[in-house]
């Protein structure tokens, strides 16, 4: 990947979109919330969004209440490498999941991600990017993405943990750009499981998580016209709150995640989320360990896509025994790759 440097100037919209920002911690008016929602159902929140990302955005909706897309997130740090997963899948069930899962989290991996995604859009796969974006005054890793951040001092400009933020996402912000060019559309995750407290961003609360991710929106999609993005929201399972809702015309799915030791259907937790979000969005199972069993879903339990979590979470036999997977990746309501429509391939 070519880089080009990234001169860190914000345009006044993003500095203003900062000062916002601050108003949304806990004790301010949220008028926000209060606007009348500009996006409808089957809209992709960012009027301007590319060819790409309105092509899959289409076909995820017609999709929606009939399939469920399979996914599989990847990882790189076993010997096996990064096509371990899809390796166990393939042979173990003749298929390969429609939605790959990767992420940016650490940068000696970041352009080799980028490379695997493009590769896996040219063959007819959907991109899926999330972030264990490592608290930004320490260091990159699972780990340090556990650590604390002060988010106060991050939304005030000025400040030295606003700036080391600013620049961070200034460097994703390069990466997805990459994709944008290769007219790679991406479900774009970030900010995952914000309702929980063991990653950063949710430490501080929901007014913290919505400033963070506004801030983020504008500066991606209107600073940085990253067009390609369709914007995921994913809630932590153990606490799907309203009130971390950053509103609809900041996201174009919704999702929530849990670890459990079954294949059932995960129906109340489904049911959460469309209490919040209702009928304008569709909804993900963002993260699973055991895969949904295709049979128990429906009306109750609509999951628009899973994400089987790499590892023992796909390859263990307590989560999903090579019969399953075999079983579910075979069965009518679940699509994979080979099933995708070839108008969304590179």
């Amino acid at each position: 990947m070519t880089k080009r440097k990234q001169t860190m100037v914000w345009s006044r919209r993003e500095t203003l979109a900062g000062a916002a920002a601050l108003a949304l911690l806990p004790g301010a008016a949220n008028a926000a919330d209060m606007a009348k929602p500009r996006t409808r159902r089957g809209q992709l929140s960012n009027r301007a969004a590319s060819k790409e990302a309105r092509t899959l955005y289409a076909y995820l909706w017609s999709q929606y209440g009939n399939h469920t897309l399979t996914g599989q997130q990847e990882q790189d740090f076993t010997p096996g490498g990064a096509r371990q997963e899809l390796d166990y899948i393939e042979k173990t069930t003749g298929k390969l999941p429609a939605i790959l899962g990767f992420d940016y989290i650490v940068p000696s991996d970041q352009e080799p991600v980028n490379a695997r995604a493009i590769a896996w859009h040219k063959t007819g796969g959907i991109v899926a990017l999330c972030w264990h974006w490592g608290a930004p005054d320490i260091g990159t890793g699972y780990e340090n993405s556990k650590k604390d951040f002060d988010v106060a001092k991050a939304l005030t400009p000025g400040t030295r943990q606003n700036q080391l933020m600013r620049e961070q996402m200034a460097h994703v912000a390069d990466l997805l750009t990459e994709l944008r060019d290769h007219q790679v559309p991406v479900l774009w995750r970030p900010f995952h499981e914000f309702s929980g407290t063991w990653f950063w961003w949710g430490k501080h609360g929901p007014d913290a998580v919505k400033a963070l991710w506004r801030m983020q929106y504008d500066y991606f999609t209107h600073t940085r016209g990253l067009n390609n993005l369709i914007w995921v929201l994913g809630w932590a399972g153990q606490n799907v709150d309203p009130t971390y809702y950053p509103g609809r015309d900041y996201i174009d799915i919704a999702g929530a995640d849990i670890y459990v030791q079954d294949h059932g259907n995960l129906a109340p937790m489904f049911a959460q989320v469309k209490a919040i979000v209702g009928g304008t969005v569709p909804i993900c199972l963002h993260e699973n360990g055991p895969i949904p069993d295709p049979a128990t879903l429906g009306p109750d339990a609509d999951w628009l896509w899973f994400m089987t979590w790499h590892t023992r979470w796909l390859m263990d036999p307590s989560q999903n025994t090579a019969e399953q997977l075999r079983a579910y990746y075979n069965s009518e309501r679940y699509i994979t790759r080979d099933e995708l429509p070839r108008s969304l391939a590179g």
